[in-house]
This record gives C-alpha cells, structure tokens and sequence, in this order.
C-alpha cells in the first residue's frame, strides 16, 4: 500500500465516499457515477490503483450486455510499521494534501520530461534538486502518471 493514494484519497471527500462503497461491495464505474461525477470516479480509481487499494474483476454481464469491470476496495483496516526521514514523509505529506503552485509547476515540469523521453526518477529527481521519494510521491498523486520499476510512465486513461 502506498502512502500519497491513501492520504489523497482521505483528503477528498468524493473519494472518501468512493473508497466508502467499493469497501461495502463491489461496483462498476457506472454504478459510483451515481455517486459523484464520472471524471471524479475515473481519476479516484486511478488513484486508488496506484495505491493497491482497490481489486477488480469482470461482472458477468445478462445475455447480449458487454461485460464491465467492477471493483472492491482490498482493505477495510489500517497498520503501519514503517521509518523515513522526516524529509521524506514531510514530502509525502506535503505532495498528498497540498494545492500550492509550486507543487504544480514541478507537476507539468515532470510530465514533460516523461513526453520528452526521459523517465528515469533518479535523472528527474536530480534535474530538479529534489529526492526520488518525492517524484514517486508525484506520480502516485497524477492520474496520468505512474511508477514502474525505477522510472515513471504516462498512463492511458485508466488500464
């Protein structure tokens, strides 16, 4: 489990009530668009995909219907037993609840790098004088963007 996902998704109310019903039972984005509004659902699972919060599997659909993904939420109960500098969770916390304009300027600087090539965390934490834990955080918190291995890729809308 990640830690920004979780915090993000606590941080948010909509997401907080998302995470809240995939907890009770399994539903389909369809079903959460009743709950809060499509591009509010896409980007929570998103999230909570990056954060290994949520399964999935396919509905089996009533005879002519397309099957459809449905998810769950993996975790009802929290434990953590883990050590960092105060640096980094710090950056943690700072990347999962803040809206300050400097974070969003890294945010499209970072996106850019990744369109333009380069995608390794280790060169783009360098490059911009920050850790490697805090561009991990920044790929968790973006819809579009993710972790793989050690470097950072541009996802399609949500797998």
């Amino acid at each position: 489990m990640e830690l920004v996902p979780l915090l993000i998704t606590f941080n948010n109310a909509d997401y907080k009530r998302i995470y809240e019903l995939l907890n009770k039972t399994w539903l389909t984005e369809e079903e959460l668009g009743a709950h809060a509004d499509t591009s509010t659902v896409i980007e929570c699972l998103s999230i909570l995909r990056k954060g290994s919060l949520v399964e999935e599997q396919w509905r089996m659909p009533k005879p002519g219907e397309k099957p459809t993904k449905e998810y769950r939420a993996i975790y009802s109960k929290f434990r953590a037993s883990f050590q960092c500098s105060m640096g980094d969770i710090g950056d943690l916390l700072h990347i999962a609840v803040s809206n300050d304009a400097g974070l969003r300027s890294i945010v499209d600087s970072v996106e850019q790098e990744i369109v333009a090539g380069t995608t390794s965390i280790g060169d783009i934490s360098r490059k911009y004088g920050v850790s490697p834990i805090f561009i991990r955080g920044l790929a968790k918190r973006i819809p579009g963007l993710d972790v793989k291995g050690q470097g950072m890729v541009l996802l399609d809308r949500l797998h």
